[in-house]
């Protein structure tokens, strides 16, 4: 995977992120989502670098090999907020002051976060799969709850955590054909690693406490993307099916926005990496 990449491990204060990058040219940050690691772009990284991009691809703090911050009460470490600050302090380590950004699923909130709490930092922004978390919470009803019944167990204390370690591998159901043989081993030792486990739930925690305070102090004090948007979503998920038009939903949070599904199911960057590096070249 990865040919033409360097691997790190970066220093940002109070994080430790394991990073793949490589290239020259204009910069773009690709955030994964859960619960996967930067090697879910190892069929769509190589596309953007052979376009003359420089790429940078980061285990999110607390996923795949990046540190593990310790939780907090609040859930603040785990904070879209507090990674934001992490993967900015990453590109400035890397001499990237402005950059091109792009997340999929949690990583497309931190991207959120990022483009909102650091004007200037992103000039273009493209989300995956992707409406704002406060806007799913707004929109919560028995058929989201039925759907995403998840968010809601993730975010119980204690209990996903010995849900899951009982058996990993059935519970998150990845397979090596689906994600390339390399991707699906270094995400196998992520999900066994019960540390890791308990950070990729910590984001979750987070998501329905703290990220939601974030953003609804957002709207209420006006705040909104100014940058380019392109959104994606994946045909085969149920965005659709939940919300109709996603670009409806975003009109409230950015002043220039389009976007288009994607003919995949939600890991769009493994199952359909030439339909999806297509649309972000035509954007970036």
């Amino acid at each position: 995977m990865f040919e033409g990449f360097e691997e790190r491990h970066i220093d940002v204060g109070s994080c430790s992120l394991f990073v793949r990058y490589g290239g020259e040219g204009p910069p773009v940050l690709l955030l994964h989502g859960h619960p996967r690691t930067s090697a879910t772009w190892h069929r769509v990284a190589p596309q953007l670098l052979n376009a003359g991009f420089s790429v940078v691809c980061p285990d999110l703090p607390g996923y795949g090999q990046s540190s593990k911050p310790a939780p907090t009460v609040d859930h603040a470490a785990h904070s879209k907020r507090a990674t934001a600050r992490h993967m900015v302090a990453l590109m400035v380590e890397l001499g990237h002051e402005q950059f091109r950004l792009v997340g999929h699923d949690r990583g497309s909130y931190t991207a959120l976060r990022l483009v909102l709490d650091y004007p200037g930092t992103v000039s273009k922004v493209a989300l995956l799969d992707c409406i704002p978390i406060s806007e799913h919470l707004a929109r919560a009803d028995a058929r989201f709850a039925t759907k995403w019944w998840h968010w809601f167990f993730y975010a119980q204390p204690d209990i996903p955590e010995r849900v899951i370690m009982a058996d990993p591998d059935s519970w998150y159901g990845g397979s090596a054909a689906a994600m390339g043989q390399e991707n699906y081993d270094e995400w196998r030792r992520a999900i066994h690693n019960p540390d890791t486990v308990r950070a990729m739930l910590e984001d979750y925690r987070a998501g329905v406490t703290i990220d939601r305070q974030h953003e609804e102090a957002d709207r209420q004090a006006g705040r909104a993307v100014t940058v380019p948007l392109l959104l994606l979503w994946s045909l085969r998920d149920d965005l659709v099916d939940l919300y109709g038009d996603p670009l409806r939903v975003w009109e409230r949070w950015a002043t220039d926005v389009r976007g288009h599904g994607i003919e995949s199911g939600h890991h769009m960057a493994e199952e359909a990496p030439d339909e999806l590096s297509s649309a972000l070249l035509g954007f970036l």
